[in-house]
């Protein structure tokens, strides 16, 4: 494991003429969801007025988050509880865990919000589990260290990064069975869908680029580097228009903007320290960054390009989720 990574289990801008009191979590306005990986806790932050209106306890070790289409559910990975919490948005409370496997890190749900599926580590495998009935579909044996996890947009393909393996699985979404590897670059952390679900892009930590996937041929389209390939990216998100990609660096404690027609990096934004999850706001004006030695997420303006406020949040944040 790169030793960035928490080791393994041995084991608000002011406002003129108006008040903004802070809103409680599930309250209808937007919510930004932060896993607190070594305190055990979710924190949410109300973005109408960047401050942290609830503390959600959790299970142990909350690391990826992923919503339920209706944003009712908001489901954590607990690594070391080897279940997804399931947390209730209304009433800002856990309600229940489903037995994910051993060791889940990230977590994605279906289109339909039927079956979430999670990266599980330790034992190189990734899981499909149905939430209704909290059983496991499959677990299937994937590359080493699977970490970053994305299903394509008509809910039929899983893909799945394996940092020692250098690859990205990819599987049957319904029956888990392993329809092909594709080799990307070195320590594969995250696979993102870009909007429209014809491409993906995966981040090398170690290698230090982007590799593309065309999603309907599931090949590998294009690698190009990350600055000078040793800032360590991490975690993207995208603009609705495709015009932006937002690489978190962990090692340069910066976020790289990038061209996403010239596959070109444009500007460097420093963030806090570590920075690892991401989130954008649905109009693309506020980008997010959980920066994880900082215990801060950083709100920064797209338009000019600076952190505008550094929200004090958990211990080790990791995963952030945005629910408008």
């Amino acid at each position: 494991m790169h030793p960035a990574k928490s080791p393994r289990r041995i084991l608000a801008l002011p406002f003129l003429l108006a008040i903004v009191l802070p809103l409680p979590a599930g309250s209808g306005g937007p919510s930004l969801y932060v896993s607190n990986e070594v305190d055990n806790t979710v924190a949410v932050i109300s973005p109408q007025t960047n401050s942290v209106v609830a503390t959600i306890v959790v299970g142990r070790r909350p690391r990826g988050l992923a919503a339920s289409p209706d944003r009712r559910t908001v489901y954590v990975a607990l690594g070391q509880d080897d279940a997804l919490g399931v947390i209730d948005v209304a009433s800002g409370k856990m309600t229940r865990t489903i037995p994910a496997g051993r060791d889940p890190e990230l977590v994605v749900l279906s289109p339909d919000g039927k079956t979430a599926y999670v990266s599980n580590e330790e034992i190189a495998h990734a899981s499909a589990i149905d939430v209704a009935s909290g059983k496991v579909v499959f677990s299937t044996a994937v590359g080493v260290e699977p970490e970053g996890i994305a299903v394509t947009t008509d809910g039929k393909k899983l893909y799945v990064t394996a940092e020692t393996s250098n690859s990205v699985s990819v599987l049957d979404a319904k029956t888990g069975r392993l329809l092909r590897a594709i080799h990307v670059g070195e320590n594969p952390r995250t696979i993102a869908l870009a909007p429209g679900g014809r491409r993906a892009w995966v981040s090398a930590e170690a290698g230090g680029n982007v590799t593309i996937i065309d999603v309907a041929s599931d090949s590998a389209l294009e690698q190009f580097p990350i600055r000078d390939g040793k800032t360590k990216p991490v975690r993207i998100a995208f603009t609705a228009d495709e015009r932006w990609a937002y690489v978190t660096e962990g090692a340069a404690g910066t976020v790289s903007v990038v061209d996403m027609a010239t596959h070109r990096v444009v500007d460097s934004i420093a963030v806090g320290r570590r920075p690892w999850g991401i989130a954008l706001s649905p109009d693309g004006r506020r980008l997010y960054t959980a920066d994880g030695r900082s215990n801060t997420v950083s709100v920064i303006d797209t338009e000019v390009r600076k952190v505008i406020m550094a929200i004090p949040v958990g211990d080790r944040p990791n995963d952030l989720l945005y629910l408008p």
